[in-house]
This record gives C-alpha cells, structure tokens and sequence, in this order.
C-alpha cells in the first residue's frame, strides 16, 4: 500500500495540448479491444444464422458509437472528471430513482429507462460512476485515515443506496457486482484484511435472513445451481445444454456457424449470456483459450497504466475499471460452465447489448484519459484541480 502514498498530494502541472492528447492515446489498447468486438459480432452473425440480421449489424454500429465515445473521453483533462465525479454519481444516482418510479420492465424486472429514442440501463452507468466517485474519495484521504473505520462511512454509503435501489429492480446480480467493486478497491486503498474477515462473518450470519426477502425466482437460480438435474425440462434446462454445447466442442470446435446445439436453438439467449458457449462449440477449447488471451491482454493494459500513473485518482479509477471489466470476464465464463448460479451478466464486448457494451466504451475511455494525463501530478484539491 505504501506504493501508493506518495501521489496524493498536489504540486503545479502543466496543460497538454491537443496533439499531445492523441499522440498519447494508446492505440495497441484500442487494437486489443476492438479485435474482441469484432470476434463478438462474428460470433452475433453465427448466432443469426450466418446473417447480419438481427443482431452483428446493430452491434457494429454500437461499437462506432462506442469508439467515438472512448476517443472523446480520452482527450478529456483527467481533472473534469476528478473535479465533476460527485456529479457524475449524483446524475446516475437519480437515473437509478427514475427507474424505480417509472422505468421500463423487461425480462421480470423493471431494469431500463425508455427515452423515446434510446432504452438506457441506469444501473450499469452506476458502475463506472461509482468508481469515479470512489476515486474521487480514496484520492483525498491518507493511509492512516484508510485504517480508521470512520474512513468506511462514505464508500458503505455510495455502494449502499445504489445497492438498494438496483436489488429491488429485482436485479441481485448488478447489486452485488457493485459490492464486489468497492471490496476490492478497499483492499487495494489499505483497508486491513480483519475488517473484511469481521464483514464476511457478518454477511454469513446474515445469509438465512437474506433467504427470507429474495423472490422465488432467485431462489430457484440457487437451487438449480446446487442440482441442476433436479428440474432438466425447467429451471435446469438452460445450464444443462449450456455444459453439454460447452463440451460438444471439444478441442477445435464443430466450424463456423455449425453449432447444433446453438442453431437447432436448445441453446437458449445465445446471443447474450449464452454467447461463450456458443464460441466454445464452434470454435472448441482453442477458441476459447483466444479470446481469454485477448481479454488477458486488455486487463493487463489497464493494470500497467494504473501503476505507471504518477496521481491517486487515475491509479484508483484505472485499476477500479479495470476490476469492473475482468468481473464481467469472471462471472460469465463462470456462469455458463456452471460454477457459479446464473445471473444476467453479459460476456464483456461479445454479448449483444447496447448499454453495457457503450458504458464499456465509456470506461475504457477513461483508462486511456488516465494514461494521457498519467505524468500528471494531481493533489488532494489543490486550486487548479477543484
């Protein structure tokens, strides 16, 4: 944690230009990121029976979309968005509201904002806000007050008002997703591990009232996760031929856009959730190992940049993304192999999905801010930075 102490405090910078600002982006971090994106809609054109329709066509033109905002983030002072985070996470906070009051239900819950033009979902924007917040928080406070638990007031109250509000959408998997963000930026920020053993313990004896307040729904995707075989033609049946179009790959796969179990559709939101595993039946364990290179490569950008940056905030809010983004990684591959119950979490650039997909954008376009302004030295709040 001492790696970190020596950057929080301010001393006077200089502006970059413009120029300065697009020599300075990282192109081979945008390659990276782009060639998953394309693997995706490769995998979306399968996926609509070797068609455009109706899902690679939309997804490319996300992706522009998505690039522009990653390039116009990016060029950005790094200050904005340490100067407007609380803002940011005020702004997102009553997106968050409005669904509650009046949003839009899709798939059981009632997750997304119509707009008339566009169909927005408020509370995958909390996760990048909240991170810029936390940055925010983490930057103005010192490793002893890191050690204090008063220090954990402001984080617990930021994670738990949007946790509340996402949990009752009914969307448990976001709300924990959110949860699992701040724990771990607390352990990288220095927040001892006795107080997350003490927490954990905490959450355990909580488990049984917790059970009580959870829908059936929830319930049954526990229950189903514990035997999927219980129930194969119901709950189950989605793992169930997830794991057997998993295995039906085997080392090379079946070929391109020759998934049985994907095209004879016993493979179910194949083009959401379930895309992993349509990769893994076409394409086999090869391309499987591929694209977790590539996802390896891209994780492995963002921690490099958050510990080249010479500023708390950029190092906190690089490394906070970063952890969002591997998350995504994490849950979904886990969740179609069965190691994990299934929860809607989408596998990150490859899934269909407008909001996911452009807030991903949004994030990586401010790790690429982190790295333009990363020889910065930006204090608590000093007057040029607040």
């Amino acid at each position: 944690m001492e790696f970190f102490k020596d950057h929080r405090y301010y001393y006077k910078d200089y502006n970059l230009s413009f120029k300065a600002r697009i020599l300075g982006l990282s192109y081979s971090y945008i390659f990276f990121i782009s060639c998953i994106v394309f693997a995706g809609i490769a995998l979306l054109y399968s996926a609509g029976n070797l068609s455009f329709s109706p899902w690679a066509l939309r997804q490319f033109y996300r992706y522009g979309i998505g690039l522009f905002l990653l390039f116009f983030i990016g060029l950005i002072d790094i200050r904005f968005f340490m100067k407007h985070a609380y803002k940011i996470y005020g702004l997102t906070l009553i997106l968050l509201v409005a669904v509650d009051l009046f949003g839009t239900i899709g798939m059981g819950a009632q997750r997304w904002l119509d707009l008339g033009f566009i169909r927005v979902q408020p509370s995958e924007l909390m996760k990048i806000s909240l991170i810029v917040a936390l940055a925010r928080y983490f930057h103005t406070t010192s490793i002893e007050e890191a050690r204090t638990w008063r220090f954990l007031l402001i984080p617990l109250l930021l994670t738990g008002v949007p946790f509340a509000l996402i949990a009752v959408q009914p969307d448990l998997g976001t709300a924990l997703f959110l949860a699992f963000i701040v724990f771990s930026l607390l352990f990288v920020v220095g927040v001892q591990i006795w107080k997350f053993c003490l927490l954990g313990v905490v959450g355990l004896s909580c488990l049984p009232i917790a059970w009580m307040f959870l829908h059936d729904y929830q319930k049954q995707r526990v229950l189903t996760f514990l035997t999927p075989e219980a129930d194969p033609l119901g709950a189950g049946y989605h793992i169930i031929q997830s794991k057997i179009a998993f295995g039906s790959g085997g080392l090379f796969g079946k070929g391109f856009g020759l998934g049985t179990q994907s095209h004879l559709n016993f493979l179910p939101e194949k083009q959401t959730d379930f895309i992993f595993t349509l990769l893994a039946e076409e394409f086999g364990m090869i391309g499987c190992y591929a694209l977790l290179l590539l996802y390896l490569i891209v994780i492995g950008y963002g921690i490099v940049y958050a510990i080249k940056c010479n500023h708390f905030f950029g190092k906190i809010l690089a490394l906070g993304l970063t952890i969002n983004f591997s998350l995504y990684v994490f849950i979904n591959m886990a969740m179609v192999m069965g190691l994990i119950p299934v929860v809607g979490v989408p596998l990150p650039l490859v899934s269909y999905g407008g909001t996911a997909l452009v807030t991903l954008f949004i994030g990586f376009g401010l790790i690429e801010s982190v790295h333009v302004n990363s020889s910065r030295t930006i204090g608590r709040l000093g007057s040029d930075d607040s």
